[in-house]
């Protein structure tokens, strides 16, 4: 690992937050922070700059509403360096006593895939240490990367390809990932390979994971033409929905569309195990997931129902819109939650499972 890991950073990302409230199901909440492009070019020099960024990720809304945060280092690979940081935090977390009555994590993106290894090897980490495992109830992924993104695999493929006809795929890449890529700055987008992310930590277990996906278009939708399926501008729904395959998508359920209308469609063939998908929105973009983007209307997928121990039980309204095309018969029928359009995505999660 190529940062020191200091016992303040440690107890920060462990301890409870002064002016954080236990607030999933009256759960504390310990976020798992996704992929920070700028450590690709500007490795970090210790766990405290690391610390920052992951603070710094999820300032906009999440932050001031969880107890802690486990923070990790793009620039290095999710069984090398990023491991030992997370081993360390689990640890910590373990006992400091935070989640002996229960924990929520929540993730975005890329760690979404950290999770799942996190909480496939936490049991044997923490044995070696003498301790419990840390009492996960559930996690809730929004647009979780743990089954990888054909972006990484482009970036994979230009590394090691530098013909100038590329330049449309490489401008792809450098949107989401901030950098041209090259064999030696590629850190965790190696393990964000469709392949390689699918077979990271497969082992089911019998925590559910609670899936947010999102359908937007962002960084003028150059990405779009390089990822199977529909996606959010960054990770395709065949990965944010828990597909058990990379297969082009459209919706994580074959009767209801991304954006509320209940419609034959195109859907993973299976679902990983004790994965749910809570919620889609149509418009969603990757990042804005975490809390910055308004105006988006959610669709509820799952709902009313009990998770171990955490209430899924999204508003719904249900009404009939008539295309102007269409003069006779019914029209299509939709299922939305309402108001969502004047929230951010984030805040119709936590409004609800609070």
């Amino acid at each position: 690992m190529s940062k020191t890991l200091t016992l303040a950073g440690l107890v920060t990302a462990a301890l409870l937050s002064s002016t954080a409230t236990a607030s999933i199901g009256g759960k504390p909440v310990v976020l798992v922070h996704g992929f920070a492009p700028d450590q690709l070019f500007d490795n970090p020099d210790s766990f405290d700059e690391v610390k920052r960024d992951g603070d710094a990720y999820w300032a906009d809304y999440w932050l001031s509403r969880a107890e802690a945060t486990v923070h990790w280092d793009s620039s290095e690979r999710i069984e090398g360096g990023i491991a030992e940081d997370a081993y360390r935090q689990v640890v910590e977390i373990s006992r400091s006593g935070l989640c002996n009555d229960g924990c929520v994590f929540l993730s975005h993106s890329t760690g979404g895939l950290l999770t799942r290894f996190l909480l496939e090897n936490q049991n044997r980490w923490l044995a070696q240490d003498g301790l419990n495992p840390i009492n996960v109830l559930a996690t809730i992924d929004l647009a979780s990367a743990d089954g990888g993104t054909e972006i990484a695999d482009l970036g994979i493929s230009l590394a090691y390809n530098d013909n100038f006809f590329l330049s449309g795929a490489k401008a792809a890449f450098g949107a989401v990932f901030g950098v041209q890529p090259t064999p030696d700055n590629l850190g965790v987008v190696n393990d964000l390979q469709t392949n390689e992310a699918r077979s990271l930590a497969v082992t089911p277990n019998g925590i559910p994971r609670l899936r947010v996906v999102g359908g937007g278009s962002p960084y003028l939708g150059v990405t779009k033409g390089f990822i199977a399926g529909k996606d959010d501008g960054v990770v395709p729904v065949h990965s944010a929905c828990g597909g058990t395959s990379a297969e082009p998508v459209d919706s994580c359920v074959s009767w209801q569309a991304m954006t509320g209308k209940l419609t034959n469609q195109k859907a993973p063939g299976a679902l990983w195990y004790n994965h749910y998908p809570i919620l889609m929105a149509e418009k969603s973009d990757h990042n804005g997931m975490r809390g910055t983007q308004g105006g988006v209307t959610a669709t509820p997928v799952v709902n009313n129902v009990w998770v171990n121990g955490l209430v899924v039980d999204f508003a719904e309204n249900r009404y009939e819109k008539r295309p102007w095309w269409k003069l006779w018969g019914s029209g299509d029928q939709y299922v939305v939650v309402p108001g969502s359009e004047s929230k951010n995505l984030s805040a119709v999660v936590y409004d609800t499972l609070q």
